[in-house]
């Protein structure tokens, strides 16, 4: 048996007025997905515990059978993993967001979906400006980059920027460790002086595009211990993701970290690229992760139009794309469906209510649910799930 996951990054929604009081879920034209959950087993799985952060590290832990209580140290050190940052185990990394700070409000936690390449050379600016041989700035994708402090605490309270957008900055800085948030607090105020009338600002205000005048520090951890996949259930793993984050799970569970030319985190990433690289990669391992952010984006934007079109795009261009190729897999394929949390567009941030699933698994008498979405997975037969239960239940091994 081969495995696929096919993981729609905050795709379950709230039910919105101006929809028919249904979720962009409901509404979406999903023909691949409604025709899975018709040949499937569908149910509700509470991917967040109970004390921890409400956000994607913690849910795809859960989703891939890690107890995120024991071995989440922040999606800081996540995603440095995938960018091949080597941490000792006094370093604390962090994710070090570039946001847009209008009038002492926090206006996006994306800078505007800051290029690539304006990023980079931002990001490097600050480390010139405000590195030491005990703070270092690494750059990643977009907004999402890393901040390494040598022989600092953990023991800090950061506001994830997406969870806030119209703060009053002054309300959600870091607090904590004295030392440690001092520094942080510091590093935030003293970068915006660097970034402000960088010329790439000067050039993107002039576009009408919003500056990436502050970093945002946040999610902080040391280095975690995790047991890898293939050890825990004996398969040889996979993972397909634009996201550091995600990519970063996938090094420490063991996982190939497939790239895909094209993949961007956004609507406009390369989903026919990922349903290629689903059926090539199936061929020589057990199991494919296929993650996609899109959905997620459009909800922290509070988009409703995107996010039904993400979530379109997410069935027909890639879940449909994978099942007309599935004939080349030279083995029987199970194959699951869900998102890793809320993040409703009236929100614009993730909430821990229990997700949607299905599972598909050949030969297997299906349960009555024929579409896929929040309220039908809740007659499913396989009920609320939490913890380990999921992927032992994906796997077969209950």
């Amino acid at each position: 048996m081969k495995y696929i996951i096919f993981l729609g990054d905050g795709m379950a929604d709230y039910k919105i007025k101006k929809l028919g009081d249904k979720t962009p879920l409901m509404v979406a034209n999903t023909p691949n997905m409604d025709s899975l959950a018709k040949k499937g087993r569908c149910g509700l799985f509470k991917t967040l515990p109970q004390g921890l952060p409400k956000g994607s590290a913690v849910a795809n832990l859960s989703v891939l059978g890690y107890d995120p209580k024991q071995c989440f140290e922040g999606r800081g050190v996540l995603e440095a993993a995938n960018q091949g940052i080597e941490l000792d185990k006094n370093d604390v990394a962090m994710r070090c967001n570039l946001v847009c700070i209008e009038k002492g409000i926090l206006k996006n936690h994306s800078a505007g979906h800051i290029t690539n390449e304006e990023a980079e050379v931002l990001i490097k600016e600050l480390d010139k400006k405000l590195g030491t041989d005990r703070i270092k700035f690494y750059p990643g994708v977009s907004y999402r980059h890393i901040l390494v402090l040598k022989g600092y605490s953990k023991d800090i309270d950061c506001t994830p920027p997406h969870d806030v957008p119209g703060t009053p900055i002054k309300d959600i800085m870091v607090k904590g460790e004295e030392k440690t948030a001092q520094l942080l607090n510091n590093l935030i105020l003293d970068s915006n002086k660097i970034l402000k009338n960088h010329p790439i600002n000067l050039k993107r205000a002039e576009q009408g595009k919003d500056k990436a005048n502050y970093i945002w520090p946040w999610s902080a951890g040391k280095k975690p211990k995790m047991q890898e996949f293939k050890e825990k259930y004996g398969l040889k793993g996979a993972v397909i993701s634009a996201v550091d984050l995600i990519n970063g799970i996938g090094r420490y569970a063991g996982f190939d970290i497939i790239t895909v030319k094209g993949a961007t985190g956004l609507y406009d990433t390369n989903y026919e690229g990922k349903a290629a690289a689903v059926i090539e990669n199936l061929k020589d391992h057990d199991f494919v992760f296929c993650h996609v952010e899109a959905s997620d984006e459009a909800s922290h934007e509070g988009d409703v139009d995107l996010k039904i079109k993400t979530i379109e795009y997410f069935d027909q261009r890639l879940i449909g794309n994978v099942l007309k190729r599935l004939d080349e897999i030279d083995d029987k394929v199970t194959i699951a469906v869900l998102p890793d949390h809320y993040n409703p567009c009236s929100v614009r941030t993730h909430t821990d209510e229990p997700v949607p699933f299905l599972i598909y698994k050949p030969d297997e008498e299906p349960d009555e649910v024929d579409h896929y979405d929040e309220e039908t997975c809740k007659k499913g037969s396989l009920g609320l799930i939490e913890g380990e239960n999921f992927i032992k239940l994906f796997l077969g091994k209950v």
